[in-house]
């Protein structure tokens, strides 16, 4: 089965270590995803097509088995992949489950509760709209901090794709309060107008219990307000794991098991993050970065590879390098 997964040899290059070791313990891959929807402009790449996200479900249904997070993957026999969204958007309930339901695919959805039923966007969609959609921006912007501050040229497209990642960066590495005090100076600078509410709109409460009682979906934790948990303090961390644990708990009646890093590359969290999700009760913890699951692979640390807008064609392709690096 795991050459059939791999295709052709002639399309697929794989080390002999690699083959060995997938031969040995066939691997689960796990994907993320973070949205199902067609956007006018989308600079952080994290939106699928409903029409490309169906061709990718129906491929994986007819080729592969599909597994979910919480199950125990020292029980799967062959190539297995597991399917996970994050961040908790209100396109998840519209757009993806009716797909997920409609192919019967098994999801596991982890959900930032800070943003559940508010009409705030995540910061990264208030910067795409304050920097690359306001017409009319002055022709640099100085960031006012004591330890970060400095300036941007903002006159001409190229500058604010440039000063857009720049401050991305800066504010993955923030924390809430850091964030918030930057963004007050970047709305006064901007003069920015009505943003559309529906956009990037993150669930409801009801939307959540609707998605939650679905058959195919697991739900997992995501942290309360999405900060990179590794520049935080321990108890800042433990704070942020377990009080969204507790608002799912209490809003769905049900136990919480699973969780994701925010962001979730290695550097975002650190051994004790990891540390304390064990403590919370968790059994398992996806990150974001590329890797195969095998049985020897921490729980707490399960590697994710991260899916964009691909037609089918370079899906397939993709998934074969996956099994393979």
């Amino acid at each position: 089965m795991f050459r059939d997964v791999l295709g052709s040899a002639r399309n697929t290059v794989i080390s002999p270590f690699k083959y060995l070791i997938n031969l040995a313990d066939t691997p689960v891959i796990t994907l993320i995803y973070h949205r199902v929807t067609t956007l006018p402009s989308d600079p952080e790449m994290l939106a699928v097509s409903p029409e490309n996200f169906r061709a990718q479900m129906r491929y994986l249904k007819d080729t592969v088995q599909l597994v979910r997070l919480e199950s125990n993957w020292r029980d799967v026999s062959g190539p297995a992949v597991a399917v996970t969204f994050d961040d908790g958007y209100a396109d998840n309930v519209l757009e993806a489950l009716p797909i997920l339901e409609e192919v019967g695919i098994p999801a596991t959805f982890f959900i930032s509760t800070g943003t559940i039923g508010s009409r705030s966007e995540f910061w990264w969609h208030e910067l795409e709209h304050l920097i690359l959609e306001t017409h009319c921006l002055p022709a640099s912007f100085t960031l006012e901090d004591e330890y970060f501050g400095r300036s941007w040229p903002t006159g001409d497209l190229k500058a604010r794709q440039e000063f857009y990642l720049a401050l991305v960066d800066l504010m993955t590495n923030s924390d809430v309060m850091q964030r918030s005090k930057w963004l007050v100076q970047l709305r006064r600078w901007a003069q920015s107008g009505v943003v559309d509410p529906e956009k990037n709109r993150i669930m409801t409460a009801d939307e959540l219990l609707r998605l939650a009682e679905s058959p195919w979906v697991t739900i997992g934790a995501h942290t309360v307000t999405h900060t990179r948990l590794s520049s935080l303090p321990p108890d800042a961390q433990r704070e942020e794991i377990i009080e969204s644990k507790t608002y799912l708990e209490r809003l769905l009646g049900r136990e919480i098991t699973m969780f994701s890093y925010p962001f979730g590359k290695r550097s975002h969290y650190s051994a004790e993050t990891v540390s304390l999700c064990r403590e919370a009760g968790f059994t398992k913890a996806a990150a974001n970065f590329p890797g195969q699951s095998h049985r020897w692979t921490d729980p707490y640390q399960i590697p994710r590879h991260l899916v964009r807008n691909w037609p089918i064609a370079v899906f397939t392709k993709k998934l074969r390098e996956f099994w393979t690096r």
